[in-house]
This record gives C-alpha cells, structure tokens and sequence, in this order.
C-alpha cells in the first residue's frame, strides 16, 4: 500500500459544471450527464487499483466486472453531486435511514467528545453535515489538498458546510487541534482507511488480502480516552441514505511497550473487521483508488 498524498483527481469545472446543472434542473437531469462522465471514465480513465479491488479481491470476471466497474464510477458522480446539491440547493429531498444515531447522542451526552472513523466509501461528506443533529460539535479531519477542492466554489454560493476542518499538517499542529476539540466535548471525524507519509502503519487482513492500515486515529483516542464509533453513509437509493453508527467503545490505551504492538492490533482489527462488513454490503461505493492492498503492485 502507497503512501498517499492528499491530492485527489479531479478540478474545480467539473464541480461548477454539476453546480450549475444542480440550480438549474432537477436531479434527473444532473444524474444523465453523470452517466455520460462516468462512461467515459468507463472507458479511458480505468485506475488500475479499482480494477484490482473488483477482479482480485471480489472475484469478478467479464460482464459481471465491466459492470461494476462502470458502477462504482458512476455511484461516485453521483455521491458528489448529492454532497453539492445537498448544500447549495435545500428542496431536493433527501430521506435518511438512521442506524445506530442513539449511540452518538449518548456519546454527545457522555461528557468526553468522542472520535468518528469512517472511510473512503459512500458520502462521507454528508455524513458530517447530518451530524448537526447530534449536540456536539463536529470537527472534520482532512488535507488541505481535498479541502480545498470546492471551498472556494460553495463560499461563492453563500454555502458553508456544518461542521469545522481541521487541516493536517506538516508540523503535526493539527494534533493539538485535535486534543482541544475532544477536550471540549466535541467530535472528531477522520478516515481509518489511508495513511500519508511519516503515519504510522499495520499490515492486517482485509478482504482476504494483506493490506495496510494507520494506526493513528485508534492510538490517539486510546491516548485521549474518549469513545470512538465507525460511522458510515452510504447511499441506498437515487435521493435515499443509509446513516450507519457502531455502539461507541473506549480502546485501554496501550501503555505497556512490550504489548503495545498487539494492543494496537487489536484495536485496529475492530475497524477492519466492521469496514470489511460494509464493503461487502456496498461494494460499488468503494473510493479509496489509491493503491491499499500489499498484491496492487503487481496489478494492471
């Protein structure tokens, strides 16, 4: 698995491109041009990794991966175009299912904040701004690279999301940020799914293959004591999402050197365990296309 830079494809005309459809249509018309994008990523724009994730790690063979793959391109148009509309353009409609929300609240509740980790799969993005339902806070970890991607386009359209960034740094300052915000009872969202360079990493078993995994977001809540849920929105239909949150659960912080190895195994394991579950129910919201698997470097 490559470390990752934090630079995503993509610019900012495509999304003022979809913004501009957004306003001016309904999401019917949105999605068609989106089945237009996405075949021509179909066809000239194949990443190697999710076809390594589809053929490799799910077993999917002629027409059964073509389709897939088409799938996968066109479910992340439209999560990106449902993040957008969802902001920038209030009556569209969209219904939620929410699985396992009572947990956040009495995490809210519980006087410690808490540490949300979810992964590169379904909307994230519209995870965060659903979580002003819950009495806390919400603060979103990311790179300035994928933050600034169209910070700038909904500023332009008088659109700010709900909840507050904390960029990472080169200098680990966002560490500190981080300890402020759980220790004013408010929540942190992060990836559990990728590293950058300098993180550190554990090679575990996911999806059958050897992958790798950071060690940071289970290690400093352990360090901070607070609880932590794998949290997950994934779309089940055109303009309907599923909100998913696991029971919250404080990981003992490995203080022991001879054990902390094993400690953090463990606790990583957890996340694994209950992302594999999620992948295998949405296999086509899967969109981490960064090499992840230890066999991608061979993949084609």
């Amino acid at each position: 698995m490559a470390k990752w830079s934090g630079k995503t494809r993509g610019g900012t005309f495509g999304y003022k491109f979809f913004i501009l459809l957004i306003e001016n249509s309904n999401q019917k018309v949105t999605y068609f041009f989106l089945r237009i994008v996405a075949f021509y990523f179909f066809l000239f724009v194949r990443n190697k990794n999710i076809k390594f994730y589809f053929r490799d790690i799910h077993k999917l063979k002629g027409l059964a991966f073509q389709k897939a793959l088409y799938r996968n391109y066109l479910m992340l148009g439209e999560v990106l175009v449902d993040k957008i509309a969802f902001l920038v353009k209030p009556r569209v409609h969209f219904t939620f299912d929410y699985e396992g929300e009572e947990y956040l609240h009495e995490m809210a509740a519980g006087g410690k904040g808490g540490m949300l980790i979810g992964a590169h799969m379904g909307n994230w993005e519209l995870a965060g701004n659903l979580l002003d339902r819950i009495d806390s806070k919400v603060n979103v970890l990311m790179l300035d690279a994928e933050h600034q991607s169209i910070k700038a386009l909904l500023e332009s359209h008088k659109v700010l999301s709900k909840f507050e960034v904390i960029l990472i740094r080169d200098d680990f300052s966002h560490l500190i940020k981080i300890r402020e915000a759980l220790e004013r009872n408010e929540f942190v969202v992060m990836h559990g799914d990728r590293y950058v360079d300098g993180n550190g990493v554990i090679e575990l078993d996911f999806m059958a293959a050897k992958a790798k995994f950071p060690v940071g977001p289970l290690y400093m809540a352990s360090k901070f004591a607070v609880p932590v849920s794998f949290v997950y929105t994934l779309k089940d239909r055109a303009t309907h999402y599923h909100f998913y949150a696991t029971k919250p659960e404080i990981f003992p912080y490995p203080a022991s050197l001879k054990r902390r190895r094993e400690d953090i195994r463990v606790m990583v394991e957890k996340y694994v365990s209950n992302l594999e579950f999620m992948v295998k129910r949405y296999p086509t919201q899967w969109f981490n296309y960064f090499p992840f698997w230890e066999d991608e470097s061979t993949a084609s």
